[in-house]
């Protein structure tokens, strides 16, 4: 399969090139040249590329930035996107599209399905739930890949940053009351693999298995274990640690047709996590 990826430099397209890339053609183009925010410039790469689906993992996830930079959310994460789903939808090309569990609100007490309605209580949140709605008006051929507390070897993210603190720190106060699950980008990207490959079109959650969520605080627990660091990690309340960005209290994603529909068994996250260390 050709596959061309957008945000080449990105921490999940870094790992998804090299997964994709044992059996496959791909073309990850330099963001300068790739830029899905010009529509003219997104058609002639696709044109010129041809390839046989577009995984678009170019986005704006700065969460509480967002908040005062809504133009440039709303520009990289709606415009870029609408502009990739005009071009492939032209090309009569597949696109598979990266988004996130921020499309809810929080307040459920149950792991959210493709099904459920989305609500977002956030600028980012609503920027890529915007993205979602332009590939389901303008395409027909679409994968929508909703995932969740992403990281990896390849950017900024949580475990590097409470790999950071933890050793400048003797205890460090984690939030305990937001629940979801935790997302290795190699997994991740060997599950967009599989779901491209089954042309089982549709919106799909994708995150390692938790069996119902954890805790930021259990996340930064299990890190700190893992690293042998004797630092001491304290749970505290989302009161505790405001930010410009409401962040959803509950978001665990249920995967149940993500496993009927396209053959995809998430792995542990205990297990994902000591494979990234």
């Amino acid at each position: 399969m050709k596959v061309l990826i957008t945000g080449s430099r990105g921490m999940l397209a870094q790992d998804l090139i090299n997964v994709l890339r044992q059996g496959h053609e791909v073309s990850a183009p330099p963001e300068e040249s790739f830029d899905i925010t010009k529509r003219d410039n997104a058609y002639q790469t696709i044109t010129e590329a041809a390839p046989d689906i577009v995984i678009n993992c170019a986005a704006y996830t700065k969460v509480d930035r967002a908040e005062e930079e809504r133009d440039k959310a709303f520009l990289i994460n709606a415009i870029g996107v609408q502009n990739l789903a005009l071009s492939c939808a032209e090309k009569k090309i597949p696109l598979c599209h990266i988004s996130t569990d921020y499309v809810f609100d929080g307040e459920g007490k149950k792991p959210y399905t493709p099904f459920d309605n989305t609500n977002p209580i956030s600028t980012y949140g609503e920027s890529k739930l915007a993205g979602e709605k332009y590939i389901q008006w303008i395409m027909d051929k679409f994968y929508i890949v909703r995932t969740s507390w992403l990281y990896g070897a390849g950017g900024n993210n949580f475990v590097s940053t409470i790999l950071r603190i933890a050793k400048e720190r003797p205890e460090i106060g984690v939030v305990s009351d937001q629940t979801g699950s935790p997302t290795h980008t190699v997994s991740l990207s060997r599950a967009i693999e599989k779901l491209i490959k089954s042309g089982a079109y549709g919106i799909y959650h994708v995150t390692d298995e938790t069996e119902g969520g954890i805790s930021w605080f259990d996340f930064a627990k299990e890190i700190v274990s893992l690293s042998g660091l004797n630092t001491e990690v304290a749970p505290i309340p989302t009161e505790q640690y405001p930010t410009p960005a409401k962040r959803p209290k509950y978001s665990v994603l249920d995967m149940t047709t993500t496993r009927l529909a396209a053959g995809i068994n998430p792995p542990s996250w205990k297990e994902e996590l000591k494979e990234f260390f």
